[in-house]
C-alpha cells in the first residue's frame, strides 16, 4: 500500500484528519464499474455498485472529498442508466446515511438527482413522465426531501422539493396533504433563498390554504409578507397575486373596506396602470366596495383621495356615485348607476355566507343599508330633531325600518340619536347641561369683550392720527 493510502485517518498528535489522494484509483474503478454494468449479466448492476461501494468507503475514510463525490455520482448514474428506480432509491438512501458522510457528498447527490425529477428553470415543477414512471419519480422526490431535512446547507433545495411534493399531492386530489407539507417549511427564516422566492413560496402557502378553506391560517400566513417588499422593483406580478389572494380571504369575511384597500393596491401597481382594462376594473371594484363599506373616517378619507384621482373621470358611473356619498344630500335608492355597479363580476363572486345568502344578495342588501345610513347622517346635519314619520318619508322607509336603522347606527357609534316614541320625535343633538351652556356663554362674552376692546383701541388710534 502506498504511503498516501497509509496516511488516512488522524495524524499523530490528534490533529486534523489528513487527506488521501485516491483520484487515479477512482478514475479506474469508475470506468471498470461502467464496463461491468454494461456487460448484460443479471447481477451486473449489483456487482458494479458493490465495487463502487468499497471505493466510496475508502474515499470517505481517507477524506478524499472530490473523489468521494465522483464515486457517489457515478453510483447514481449507473442506476439511472439501467432504468432501475428501486436501486436508485436504495443507493441514494444508503449513500446519504453512511457513517460520517461528508456534507459535500450529500449535497452533490441531491444536486445530481434534482434534474431527474424537477424542471431546472424554477427548481420545483415536477417533470412530466409517462404513467409507468410517475411512481418512481414521486418516490424519488419524497426521498430527496427526506434527505434535505435538518440540513441548513440544503434548505433552499428542501423548500423547492417541498413545493414539488405539494404540487404532486394537489394533482392527486390531496389538497389537505399539500397544505400540511407546505406549512412544515418556515421559508421566511431561510437565509439562502432570495427575497422573491420566499414571497413566491408564501403565496403558494396562502393559495393552497385558501383552497383548503382554512381562512384563519391563511390570514396568519399573509402576515409573513412585508408590504414594503411588494413595492420593490420587479415584484409587481407578485404584488398583484398577493392582493388577489387577500381579496379571496376578505371576500369570505365580507369585509368591504379591506376589499376596497386590496383592489386599490392592485390599481396602484405599475404594471396594472399600463393596462387600461386592468386599472379600470381595479378602480371600479375599489369604488364599489368603498360604497359598501361601513362609514368611518378611514372610508371618508379614502373616498376623498380616490375622488381626486384624474383617472376616475374616465369611469363616469364611479365618479358620480362617489360624488353622491361625498355630498351632504339625500341619496335616492337605487342610485342612477347602481345597476351598472352591481353588474361588476366582483359583486357576485365568492361563496355563500353563514346565513346562506349568496354574495350578490348580501351586497345588494348592504348597498341599500349604506345609502340609508348616509341619509340618516345627512338628516342629522340639518335637523336637531324631527318627527319619525317625516324622517321615514325622507328616507323612503317605514317608521319601523327607520327606527331599526337608527338603532343600529347608534349601537355602532356612528350616529347620536334618541327616539321619543310617545312624542314621535327623533333627536339628533345632545341635550346640553347647565354647566355646558354657562361655559359657552362665558366664552362668548369673553370673545365679545375682546372685540369691544380691540374696536375701542382702533378708534383711539384713528383719532390720534387725525389730530396730527
Amino acid at each position: 500500500m502506498s504511503s498516501a493510502a497509509q496516511s488516512s485517518g488522524k495524524s499523530s498528535g490528534g490533529q486534523l484528519e489528513e487527506r488521501v489522494d485516491l483520484s487515479s484509483e477512482a478514475d479506474a474503478k469508475i470506468e471498470q464499474a461502467k464496463e461491468l454494468a454494461g456487460s448484460g449479466s443479471s447481477s451486473a448492476l449489483s456487482d458494479a455498485l458493490s465495487l463502487l461501494a468499497a471505493l466510496e468507503k475508502r474515499c470517505r475514510v481517507g477524506n478524499d472529498t472530490p473523489s468521494l463525490v465522483r464515486v457517489c455520482e457515478a453510483s447514481l448514474d449507473l442506476c439511472r442508466d439501467a432504468g432501475d428506480a428501486e436501486s436508485l432509491l436504495a443507493t441514494l438512501k444508503t449513500l446519504v446515511t453512511r457513517r460520517s458522510q461528508k456534507s459535500k457528498a450529500i449535497e452533490a447527490l441531491v444536486q445530481k438527482c434534482l434534474p431527474w425529477v424537477v424542471d431546472g428553470t424554477d427548481g420545483y415543477t415536477p417533470l412530466p413522465v409517462p404513467d409507468s414512471e410517475a411512481k418512481g419519480r414521486d418516490a424519488l422526490v419524497e426521498e430527496l426531501r427526506n434527505v434535505t431535512d435538518g440540513k441548513m446547507y440544503l434548505e433552499a433545495e428542501r423548500a423547492r422539493l417541498t413545493r414539488a411534493v405539494a404540487i404532486l399531492r394537489e394533482a392527486s386530489g390531496d389538497v389537505a396533504g399539500a397544505a400540511d407539507v407546505l406549512h412544515e417549511v418556515h421559508v421566511e427564516t431561510y437565509g439562502s433563498i432570495s427575497k422573491r422566492e420566499k414571497v413566491e413560496f408564501i403565496l403558494e402557502q396562502m393559495r393552497i390554504t385558501l383552497m383548503r378553506k382554512d381562512y384563519v391560517r391563511a390570514h396568519i400566513v399573509s402576515n409573513k409578507v412585508k408590504r414594503s417588499t411588494l413595492e420593490e422593483e420587479g415584484m409587481a406580478e407578485l404584488k398583484v397575486k398577493f392582493y388577489d389572494l387577500l381579496v379571496a380571504y376578505h371576500r369570505h369575511d365580507r369585509d368591504a373596506l379591506e376589499l376596497a384597500r386590496c383592489y386599490h393596491a392592485i390599481y396602484s401597481t405599475a404594471s396594472v396602470q399600463d393596462d387600461e382594462a386592468k386599472w379600470k376594473e381595479a378602480l371600479t371594484n375599489t369604488v364599489l366596495f368603498l360604497c359598501l363599506a361601513e362609514y368611518s373616517n378611514h372610508v371618508k378619507d379614502m373616498m376623498v383621495r380616490i375622488d381626486a384621482d384624474s383617472k376616475l373621470e374616465l369611469i363616469p358611473e364611479c365618479k358620480e356615485t362617489l360624488g353622491l356619498y361625498l355630498r351632504d344630500e339625500i341619496i335616492h335608492h337605487p342610485t342612477p348607476h347602481q345597476a351598472a355597479l352591481e353588474s361588476v363580476p366582483a359583486f357576485s363572486e365568492g361563496d355563500e355566507g353563514e346565513d346562506g345568502a349568496a354574495p350578490a344578495e348580501h351586497w345588494r342588501e348592504t348597498f341599500r343599508t349604506r345609502i340609508v345610513q348616509h341619509n340618516l347622517r345627512t338628516v342629522s346635519v340639518y335637523y336637531r330633531q324631527i318627527r319619525t314619520t317625516r324622517l321615514a318619508q325622507l328616507l323612503s322607509l317605514s317608521p319601523e325600518e327607520a327606527e331599526r336603522h337608527i338603532s343600529a347606527m347608534v349601537s355602532g357609534g356612528t350616529l347620536y340619536a334618541k327616539i321619543d316614541r310617545p312624542a314621535d320625535v327623533v333627536r339628533f343633538s345632545r341635550r346640553r347641561s347647565e354647566e355646558e351652556v354657562l361655559s359657552d356663554w362665558a366664552s362668548d362674552i369673553k370673545g365679545l369683550l375682546g372685540l369691544v376692546e380691540e374696536t375701542t383701541y382702533l378708534i383711539h388710534k384713528e383719532n390720534m392720527v387725525a389730530g396730527h
